[in-house]
């Protein structure tokens, strides 16, 4: 199966209806707030619509299921890392340097060294931050698959340059950069498809990219660093040429054939974006007044 990611994928769920520039909007306010979120509560509020929608709007759950290699990978490559980086010397004491109580300090079966030898330890805190990154960048890699997946790149295109209007009156070429955002968006999946069949190219000439050690893994994999990098500055030519084969000129005045408008539907689900920003600020700035103590123990340390 083809990666979903950077695809737009027809169809003609609520998602596809909606005003892209509110899509867009969405998108951002996402990436911004799952990065805010203090407590792991507060990310499953954040990811569980994203779930319904997805499935509501492609009817596949294994996709949803692939998305997480990268963010895990990621996650796990932090997790070593802070294995044998951070270093918690004697008279630790989690009370004062927390400053509030979390699942460490009110109760003991969660050690806060939980392995430890020569030195380095594998702590509460360590898993913790392992876990809200991996929250973090699943969420920002499943929004932004929605975003493409339901977004016509001339739409994208149309609703990126709406939302930088601003920036015309600083002189700033608004059109030339959503076209860029909007063809490099537009590539990914082509340079994800150019990948795979790189490597099934290699793989037939005897280079294993599956068995063997993790540093002859390595090397097989630069093998594909410099066929990919040829094959994307050719595609990238041939786009060009096409471009201007049909006469495109970034700087020439346009026109829009079909103006971008809000309706009933965008109008509630702005509502419950609202409404979701609403409580997460709440949760931000007033911490302990009024959340329960079983909500306060899921808190990011």
């Amino acid at each position: 199966m083809k990666s979903v990611f950077g695809r737009y994928l027809p169809g003609d769920s609520l998602l596809y209806r909606l005003d892209p520039r509110l899509k867009v909007v969405i998108t951002l306010i996402y990436i911004i707030f799952v990065f805010f979120a203090q407590y792991f509560i507060d990310m499953l509020i954040i990811i569980v619509p994203l779930w319904i929608a997805y499935i509501i709007t492609t009817k596949r759950v294994l996709p949803l299921i692939k998305l997480i290699k990268f963010p895990l990978f990621i996650a796990l490559v932090i997790l070593i890392v802070n294995i044998y980086s951070l270093k918690y010397g004697e008279g630790f004491n989690p009370n004062k340097d927390f400053g509030y109580d979390t699942i460490i300090t009110k109760y003991p079966e969660f050690r806060l060294i939980i392995w430890e030898k020569y030195g380095y330890a594998l702590t509460y805190e360590s898993i913790n931050k392992a876990i809200a990154l991996f929250f973090r960048i699943y969420t920002m890699v499943l929004i932004t698959t929605l975003l493409t997946n339901t977004t016509k790149p001339i739409l994208l295109t149309k609703a990126l340059e709406d939302l930088m209007f601003p920036l015309k009156l600083l002189f700033v070429p608004v059109h030339i950069i959503a076209m860029i955002i909007s063809i490099a968006l537009r590539f990914i999946p082509t340079l994800l498809d150019e990948a795979n069949r790189i490597m099934k190219a290699q793989s037939s000439r005897g280079v294993d990219f599956k068995n063997g050690k993790f540093k002859e893994k390595v090397v097989a994999f630069t093998t594909l660093i410099i066929p990919l990098f040829v094959s994307s500055f050719s595609k990238a030519e041939d786009l060009s040429y096409a471009m201007e084969t049909r006469g495109y000129d970034p700087y020439s005045k346009r026109t829009k054939y079909r103006k971008l408008t809000f309706g009933w539907k965008d109008v509630l689900v702005s509502l419950f974006i609202i409404l979701m920003v609403s409580f997460l600020i709440i949760n931000i700035y007033n911490v302990n007044d009024y959340l329960p103590e079983w909500y306060i123990f899921t808190q990011v340390v």
